[in-house]
Protein backbone atom coordinates (compact mmCIF):
# COMPACT_ATOMS: atom_id res chain seq x y z
CA UNK A 1 0.00 0.00 0.00
CA UNK A 2 3.02 2.79 0.95
CA UNK A 3 4.49 1.57 -2.15
CA UNK A 4 1.90 2.26 -4.36
CA UNK A 5 0.98 5.59 -3.02
CA UNK A 6 5.06 6.97 -3.58
CA UNK A 7 4.57 5.52 -6.92
CA UNK A 8 1.53 8.09 -7.28
CA UNK A 9 3.09 10.81 -5.59
CA UNK A 10 6.16 10.39 -7.89
CA UNK A 11 4.16 10.72 -11.02
CA UNK A 12 2.23 13.87 -10.37
CA UNK A 13 2.20 16.05 -12.61
CA UNK A 14 -0.52 18.43 -12.84
CA UNK A 15 -1.67 21.19 -10.29
CA UNK A 16 -4.72 19.74 -10.61
CA UNK A 17 -4.10 16.04 -9.10
CA UNK A 18 -1.98 17.84 -6.28
CA UNK A 19 -4.86 19.52 -5.45
CA UNK A 20 -7.01 16.74 -5.09
CA UNK A 21 -4.43 14.55 -3.64
CA UNK A 22 -3.80 17.22 -0.92
CA UNK A 23 -7.58 17.51 -0.21
CA UNK A 24 -7.70 13.86 0.43
CA UNK A 25 -4.47 13.66 2.61
CA UNK A 26 -4.90 12.58 6.10
CA UNK A 27 -3.66 15.66 7.43
CA UNK A 28 -7.14 16.96 6.85
CA UNK A 29 -8.38 16.15 10.22
CA UNK A 30 -5.06 18.18 11.35
CA UNK A 31 -7.72 20.87 12.72
CA UNK A 32 -9.90 23.92 10.99
CA UNK A 33 -7.42 25.33 9.82
CA UNK A 34 -6.33 22.95 7.30
CA UNK A 35 -10.09 21.07 6.98
CA UNK A 36 -11.04 23.35 4.66
CA UNK A 37 -12.26 22.76 1.05
CA UNK A 38 -10.70 24.24 -1.77
CA UNK A 39 -11.96 26.02 -5.07
CA UNK A 40 -10.29 23.73 -7.52
CA UNK A 41 -11.29 25.52 -10.79
CA UNK A 42 -10.01 28.57 -8.92
CA UNK A 43 -6.86 26.73 -7.82
CA UNK A 44 -5.55 25.56 -11.44
CA UNK A 45 -6.56 28.48 -13.16
CA UNK A 46 -4.49 30.42 -11.62
CA UNK A 47 -1.63 27.82 -10.61
CA UNK A 48 -1.63 27.54 -15.12
CA UNK A 49 -1.33 30.59 -15.50
CA UNK A 50 2.09 30.79 -14.16
CA UNK A 51 3.15 28.22 -16.71
CA UNK A 52 5.53 30.63 -18.45
CA UNK A 53 6.90 32.23 -15.34
CA UNK A 54 10.29 30.32 -14.79
CA UNK A 55 12.33 30.26 -11.71
CA UNK A 56 13.65 26.77 -11.18
CA UNK A 57 15.98 27.61 -8.37
CA UNK A 58 14.62 27.10 -4.70
CA UNK A 59 18.01 26.96 -3.11
CA UNK A 60 18.77 30.26 -0.39
CA UNK A 61 21.20 30.37 2.22
CA UNK A 62 19.32 31.42 4.48
CA UNK A 63 18.83 29.39 8.07
CA UNK A 64 16.58 27.91 10.08
CA UNK A 65 16.19 26.76 13.44
CA UNK A 66 14.27 24.89 16.04
CA UNK A 67 10.80 22.97 16.00
CA UNK A 68 7.97 25.06 16.56
CA UNK A 69 8.26 25.78 12.95
CA UNK A 70 6.67 24.24 9.18
CA UNK A 71 8.91 24.58 6.40
CA UNK A 72 12.78 24.36 6.09
CA UNK A 73 14.75 25.52 2.94
CA UNK A 74 17.03 22.73 2.22
CA UNK A 75 14.14 20.87 0.35
CA UNK A 76 15.41 17.61 1.33
CA UNK A 77 13.31 14.71 0.56
CA UNK A 78 10.47 16.19 -1.17
CA UNK A 79 8.58 15.12 -3.88
CA UNK A 80 9.08 16.77 -7.05
CA UNK A 81 6.17 17.62 -9.86
CA UNK A 82 7.95 17.97 -13.73
CA UNK A 83 6.54 20.38 -16.19
CA UNK A 84 5.72 18.97 -19.66
CA UNK A 85 9.33 20.56 -21.07
CA UNK A 86 11.22 18.66 -18.36
CA UNK A 87 11.57 21.59 -15.88
CA UNK A 88 11.83 20.51 -11.98
CA UNK A 89 8.90 22.52 -10.33
CA UNK A 90 8.80 22.28 -6.33
CA UNK A 91 7.43 25.49 -5.59
CA UNK A 92 3.24 25.90 -5.56
CA UNK A 93 3.93 28.40 -8.57
CA UNK A 94 0.77 30.70 -8.72
CA UNK A 95 -0.98 34.13 -9.54
CA UNK A 96 -2.33 36.10 -6.69
CA UNK A 97 -5.17 37.14 -8.94
CA UNK A 98 -5.31 37.32 -12.77
CA UNK A 99 -7.31 40.38 -12.94
CA UNK A 100 -4.91 42.80 -14.49
CA UNK A 101 -5.22 46.45 -16.58
CA UNK A 102 -1.85 45.81 -17.99
CA UNK A 103 -2.42 45.41 -22.21
CA UNK A 104 0.37 42.95 -22.49
CA UNK A 105 0.20 41.57 -25.75
CA UNK A 106 1.82 38.00 -24.78
CA UNK A 107 -0.37 37.40 -22.07
CA UNK A 108 -3.96 36.14 -21.98
CA UNK A 109 -4.75 38.10 -18.73
CA UNK A 110 -4.23 41.39 -20.13
CA UNK A 111 -7.21 43.42 -20.84
CA UNK A 112 -6.73 43.66 -24.60
CA UNK A 113 -6.68 39.59 -24.69
CA UNK A 114 -10.05 37.40 -25.09
CA UNK A 115 -9.82 36.55 -21.12
CA UNK A 116 -10.88 33.69 -19.19
CA UNK A 117 -12.57 34.47 -16.14
CA UNK A 118 -11.09 35.56 -13.58
CA UNK A 119 -9.62 34.94 -10.06
CA UNK A 120 -8.41 35.92 -7.07
CA UNK A 121 -7.33 34.32 -3.62
CA UNK A 122 -7.62 36.16 -0.24
CA UNK A 123 -4.68 36.27 1.79
CA UNK A 124 -6.36 33.32 4.15
CA UNK A 125 -7.20 31.22 1.04
CA UNK A 126 -3.69 31.27 -0.18
CA UNK A 127 -2.26 30.53 2.80
CA UNK A 128 -4.63 27.41 3.30
CA UNK A 129 -3.85 26.12 -0.20
CA UNK A 130 0.09 26.47 0.40
CA UNK A 131 -0.35 24.68 3.16
CA UNK A 132 -2.13 21.78 2.02
CA UNK A 133 0.38 21.36 -0.58
CA UNK A 134 3.56 21.52 1.80
CA UNK A 135 2.01 18.72 4.16
CA UNK A 136 0.90 16.37 1.59
CA UNK A 137 4.56 16.80 0.38
CA UNK A 138 3.56 17.58 -2.92
CA UNK A 139 5.55 21.32 -2.20
CA UNK A 140 9.03 22.95 -0.75
CA UNK A 141 7.68 26.53 -1.53
CA UNK A 142 6.10 29.06 -3.02
CA UNK A 143 6.26 30.88 -5.98
CA UNK A 144 3.67 33.65 -5.89
CA UNK A 145 3.39 36.45 -8.73
CA UNK A 146 -0.13 37.78 -9.95
CA UNK A 147 -1.90 40.17 -12.07
CA UNK A 148 -1.90 43.81 -11.30
CA UNK A 149 -5.32 43.72 -10.47
CA UNK A 150 -7.07 47.38 -10.55
CA UNK A 151 -4.23 49.39 -8.82
CA UNK A 152 -0.65 47.52 -8.38
CA UNK A 153 -0.15 48.85 -4.58
CA UNK A 154 -3.30 47.26 -3.77
CA UNK A 155 -2.30 44.08 -4.93
CA UNK A 156 1.19 43.65 -3.35
CA UNK A 157 -0.72 44.36 -0.17
CA UNK A 158 -2.50 41.58 0.02
CA UNK A 159 0.08 39.33 -1.20
CA UNK A 160 2.27 40.65 1.02
CA UNK A 161 -0.11 40.10 3.67
CA UNK A 162 -0.38 36.51 2.70
CA UNK A 163 3.29 35.76 3.05
CA UNK A 164 3.42 37.56 6.33
CA UNK A 165 0.77 35.07 6.98
CA UNK A 166 2.54 31.80 6.16
CA UNK A 167 6.20 33.40 8.05
CA UNK A 168 4.06 34.70 11.57
CA UNK A 169 0.95 32.62 11.54
CA UNK A 170 1.45 29.90 10.38
CA UNK A 171 5.22 29.45 11.53
CA UNK A 172 6.41 28.68 7.50
CA UNK A 173 9.78 28.57 7.15
CA UNK A 174 9.84 27.16 3.86
CA UNK A 175 11.23 28.82 0.25
CA UNK A 176 9.27 31.78 -0.76
CA UNK A 177 9.95 33.84 -3.80
CA UNK A 178 7.38 36.87 -4.10
CA UNK A 179 6.93 38.95 -7.61
CA UNK A 180 7.50 42.29 -7.10
CA UNK A 181 4.63 44.24 -9.59
CA UNK A 182 5.72 46.79 -12.08
CA UNK A 183 5.44 50.32 -10.66
CA UNK A 184 5.14 49.01 -7.21
CA UNK A 185 5.91 51.46 -3.59
CA UNK A 186 9.48 50.99 -2.50
CA UNK A 187 7.78 50.84 1.27
CA UNK A 188 6.16 48.41 -0.34
CA UNK A 189 9.08 46.53 -1.79
CA UNK A 190 10.87 46.92 1.90
CA UNK A 191 7.87 44.74 3.12
CA UNK A 192 8.12 42.23 0.65
CA UNK A 193 11.47 41.68 1.04
CA UNK A 194 11.37 41.01 5.04
CA UNK A 195 9.22 37.94 4.09
CA UNK A 196 10.85 36.50 1.00
CA UNK A 197 13.92 34.02 0.31
CA UNK A 198 13.94 35.82 -2.98
CA UNK A 199 12.07 38.99 -5.39
CA UNK A 200 11.71 39.44 -8.84
CA UNK A 201 10.43 41.80 -11.36
CA UNK A 202 10.22 40.36 -15.22
CA UNK A 203 11.77 42.96 -17.35
CA UNK A 204 10.52 40.60 -20.06
CA UNK A 205 12.49 42.17 -23.23
CA UNK A 206 15.71 44.23 -23.70
CA UNK A 207 14.80 47.73 -24.21
CA UNK A 208 12.16 50.43 -24.06
CA UNK A 209 11.22 50.50 -27.73
CA UNK A 210 10.43 46.72 -27.26
CA UNK A 211 8.39 47.30 -24.56
CA UNK A 212 6.36 50.20 -25.94
CA UNK A 213 5.34 47.51 -29.12
CA UNK A 214 4.45 44.52 -26.19
CA UNK A 215 3.32 45.92 -22.84
CA UNK A 216 2.17 49.58 -23.42
CA UNK A 217 1.02 50.14 -20.64
CA UNK A 218 4.06 50.03 -18.87
CA UNK A 219 7.38 52.20 -18.28
CA UNK A 220 10.14 49.96 -18.79
CA UNK A 221 12.71 52.43 -17.25
CA UNK A 222 9.96 53.61 -14.51
CA UNK A 223 7.86 50.23 -13.65
CA UNK A 224 10.46 48.14 -14.34
CA UNK A 225 14.02 49.27 -14.26
CA UNK A 226 13.97 51.95 -11.22
CA UNK A 227 12.31 49.02 -9.24
CA UNK A 228 15.05 46.12 -9.58
CA UNK A 229 17.41 49.30 -8.43
CA UNK A 230 14.94 49.68 -5.45
CA UNK A 231 15.61 46.25 -4.76
CA UNK A 232 19.67 46.72 -5.14
CA UNK A 233 19.86 49.87 -2.66
CA UNK A 234 17.66 48.00 -0.72
CA UNK A 235 19.57 45.13 -0.44
CA UNK A 236 22.41 47.03 0.99
CA UNK A 237 21.05 47.13 4.75
CA UNK A 238 18.27 44.80 4.21
CA UNK A 239 18.94 40.98 3.68
CA UNK A 240 17.67 38.95 0.82
CA UNK A 241 18.57 35.72 1.03
CA UNK A 242 18.18 34.43 -2.10
CA UNK A 243 18.89 37.72 -3.85
CA UNK A 244 16.95 38.92 -7.20
CA UNK A 245 16.30 37.82 -10.21
CA UNK A 246 14.22 38.81 -13.40
CA UNK A 247 13.11 36.81 -17.08
CA UNK A 248 13.57 37.72 -20.52
CA UNK A 249 11.31 36.51 -23.26
CA UNK A 250 12.83 34.91 -26.10
CA UNK A 251 12.09 35.88 -29.36
CA UNK A 252 8.43 37.60 -28.99
CA UNK A 253 9.47 41.18 -29.74
CA UNK A 254 11.92 40.11 -32.60
CA UNK A 255 14.75 41.13 -30.48
CA UNK A 256 17.86 38.98 -31.75
CA UNK A 257 20.67 37.03 -29.30
CA UNK A 258 22.95 39.65 -29.21
CA UNK A 259 20.56 42.01 -27.62
CA UNK A 260 19.41 39.47 -24.95
CA UNK A 261 23.14 38.97 -24.04
CA UNK A 262 23.74 42.38 -23.53
CA UNK A 263 20.57 42.93 -21.36
CA UNK A 264 22.28 39.82 -19.65
CA UNK A 265 25.71 41.57 -18.97
CA UNK A 266 23.35 45.21 -17.36
CA UNK A 267 21.75 42.66 -15.05
CA UNK A 268 24.50 41.05 -13.49
CA UNK A 269 26.95 44.04 -13.87
CA UNK A 270 24.48 47.16 -12.99
CA UNK A 271 22.14 45.72 -11.21
CA UNK A 272 23.33 42.84 -9.37
CA UNK A 273 20.64 40.44 -9.88
CA UNK A 274 21.62 36.35 -8.87
CA UNK A 275 19.64 34.61 -12.37
CA UNK A 276 18.53 36.10 -15.30
CA UNK A 277 15.64 32.89 -16.81
CA UNK A 278 14.82 32.82 -20.15
CA UNK A 279 11.42 31.54 -21.66
CA UNK A 280 11.37 30.70 -25.14
CA UNK A 281 7.94 32.85 -26.55
CA UNK A 282 5.10 30.47 -27.06
CA UNK A 283 1.88 32.27 -28.40
CA UNK A 284 -1.05 31.75 -26.45
CA UNK A 285 -4.80 31.53 -28.18
CA UNK A 286 -6.50 34.65 -27.51
CA UNK A 287 -3.94 37.44 -27.05
CA UNK A 288 -2.80 39.72 -29.81
CA UNK A 289 0.21 37.79 -30.35
CA UNK A 290 -1.28 34.42 -30.74
CA UNK A 291 0.08 34.08 -34.84
CA UNK A 292 3.27 35.40 -33.81
CA UNK A 293 5.76 32.07 -34.34
CA UNK A 294 6.61 29.55 -31.49
CA UNK A 295 10.05 29.87 -30.77
CA UNK A 296 12.07 26.97 -30.71
CA UNK A 297 13.66 25.75 -27.01
CA UNK A 298 17.21 25.16 -28.10
CA UNK A 299 17.16 29.11 -28.27
CA UNK A 300 16.42 29.28 -24.99
CA UNK A 301 19.11 26.46 -24.47
CA UNK A 302 21.71 27.87 -25.84
CA UNK A 303 21.05 31.21 -24.13
CA UNK A 304 21.49 29.70 -20.93
CA UNK A 305 24.80 28.45 -21.58
CA UNK A 306 26.17 31.60 -22.90
CA UNK A 307 24.70 32.76 -19.27
CA UNK A 308 26.84 30.34 -17.95
CA UNK A 309 29.99 30.68 -19.89
CA UNK A 310 29.88 34.42 -19.01
CA UNK A 311 28.24 34.29 -15.20
CA UNK A 312 30.16 30.45 -13.59
CA UNK A 313 32.92 29.86 -16.37
CA UNK A 314 33.64 33.75 -16.14
CA UNK A 315 34.62 33.93 -20.11
CA UNK A 316 35.52 37.72 -21.16
CA UNK A 317 32.31 39.52 -22.93
CA UNK A 318 34.03 39.96 -26.40
CA UNK A 319 35.11 36.05 -26.38
CA UNK A 320 31.54 35.44 -26.13
CA UNK A 321 30.30 37.43 -28.85
CA UNK A 322 32.06 34.93 -31.03
CA UNK A 323 29.66 32.15 -30.26
CA UNK A 324 27.38 34.83 -32.34
CA UNK A 325 26.69 35.02 -35.97
CA UNK A 326 27.14 38.62 -37.94
CA UNK A 327 22.68 38.84 -38.02
CA UNK A 328 23.16 38.58 -33.94
CA UNK A 329 21.48 35.28 -33.28
CA UNK A 330 23.51 31.82 -31.60
CA UNK A 331 23.38 29.12 -34.00
CA UNK A 332 22.11 25.46 -32.50
CA UNK A 333 25.49 24.33 -31.10
CA UNK A 334 27.14 24.51 -27.95
CA UNK A 335 28.51 28.01 -27.96
CA UNK A 336 31.44 26.57 -25.82
CA UNK A 337 32.80 24.70 -28.74
CA UNK A 338 31.87 27.44 -31.16
CA UNK A 339 34.23 29.52 -29.19
CA UNK A 340 37.04 27.45 -29.04
CA UNK A 341 37.03 26.77 -32.57
CA UNK A 342 37.44 30.33 -33.41
CA UNK A 343 39.76 31.57 -30.67
CA UNK A 344 42.27 28.45 -28.96
CA UNK A 345 45.16 28.35 -31.46
CA UNK A 346 47.16 25.22 -30.18
CA UNK A 347 45.89 22.56 -27.97
CA UNK A 348 46.19 23.16 -24.55
CA UNK A 349 48.82 21.39 -22.02
CA UNK A 350 46.49 20.24 -19.03
CA UNK A 351 49.89 19.74 -16.86
CA UNK A 352 50.35 23.53 -17.28
CA UNK A 353 47.45 25.06 -18.62
CA UNK A 354 46.00 27.97 -16.07
CA UNK A 355 43.04 27.29 -14.59
CA UNK A 356 41.25 30.08 -16.63
CA UNK A 357 42.86 28.41 -19.65
CA UNK A 358 41.10 24.94 -19.16
CA UNK A 359 38.06 26.37 -18.50
CA UNK A 360 38.02 27.66 -22.03
CA UNK A 361 38.64 23.86 -23.01
CA UNK A 362 34.93 21.91 -24.23
CA UNK A 363 34.47 18.89 -21.95
CA UNK A 364 36.18 21.25 -18.53
CA UNK A 365 34.22 22.81 -16.32
CA UNK A 366 34.82 24.98 -13.01
CA UNK A 367 34.76 21.48 -10.92
CA UNK A 368 36.96 19.46 -13.13
CA UNK A 369 39.30 22.47 -14.08
CA UNK A 370 39.99 22.49 -10.26
CA UNK A 371 40.70 19.31 -10.07
CA UNK A 372 43.59 19.23 -12.23
CA UNK A 373 44.91 21.94 -11.00
CA UNK A 374 45.19 20.55 -7.58
CA UNK A 375 45.92 17.06 -8.54
CA UNK A 376 49.06 17.91 -10.63
CA UNK A 377 50.95 19.66 -7.91
CA UNK A 378 51.53 15.93 -6.63
CA UNK A 379 50.85 13.67 -9.29
CA UNK A 380 51.81 13.66 -13.03
CA UNK A 381 48.74 13.55 -15.34
CA UNK A 382 49.22 11.54 -18.64
CA UNK A 383 46.87 9.93 -19.52
CA UNK A 384 43.38 10.30 -20.71
CA UNK A 385 41.89 7.72 -17.51
CA UNK A 386 43.84 9.94 -15.38
CA UNK A 387 41.09 13.04 -16.88
CA UNK A 388 38.14 11.09 -16.94
CA UNK A 389 38.33 10.46 -13.42
CA UNK A 390 38.75 13.67 -12.49
CA UNK A 391 35.26 14.47 -14.60
CA UNK A 392 36.42 15.34 -17.95
CA UNK A 393 34.19 14.74 -20.44
CA UNK A 394 36.64 13.12 -22.94
CA UNK A 395 35.11 13.35 -26.47
CA UNK A 396 34.31 16.83 -26.13
CA UNK A 397 38.02 18.05 -24.43
CA UNK A 398 40.24 15.60 -26.79
CA UNK A 399 40.74 17.83 -29.88
CA UNK A 400 41.78 21.27 -27.86
CA UNK A 401 44.37 19.54 -25.34
CA UNK A 402 47.60 17.93 -25.68
CA UNK A 403 48.68 14.97 -23.33
CA UNK A 404 52.29 13.73 -23.04
CA UNK A 405 53.14 14.78 -26.83
CA UNK A 406 49.97 13.55 -28.08
CA UNK A 407 46.55 15.23 -29.93
CA UNK A 408 44.05 14.84 -31.90
CA UNK A 409 43.79 15.92 -35.36
CA UNK A 410 42.44 19.55 -36.14
CA UNK A 411 39.70 18.07 -38.12
CA UNK A 412 38.27 16.63 -35.02
CA UNK A 413 38.07 20.17 -33.73
CA UNK A 414 35.24 20.84 -35.86
CA UNK A 415 33.85 17.40 -35.49
CA UNK A 416 32.84 17.99 -31.70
Amino acid sequence: MLLSLYYILLHVVTLNKMIQLAQASAFDTDGPEFGATFDNQKVFALGEATKHDICVSTSSPRVVSGTSRVGDVTGGGICHAYAHDGRCVSLFKTLYTNKCSHQCTYCSNATCSNRQQTYSYTPHELCRVMLHLYKGNYVEGLFLSSGVGKDEDVTMEEMIEAIRLLREHYNFAGYIHLKILPGTDKDLISRAMSYADRVSINIEVPFSSYMDEMSPTKDFKRDIIARQRMVQSLMKRQELPAGQTTQLVIGGAGENDVEIFRTMIREYEKLGLKRVYYSAFTPVEGTVLEDTPIQPLWREHRLYQVDWLYRLYHLRSHEIFEAFTDDGYLMNRDPKVVIAQKMLGDPLDPTTASYEELLRVPGIGPISASRIVSVRKSTHISTRMQLQALGVVIKRACPYISLGGWQDSLLDRWMT
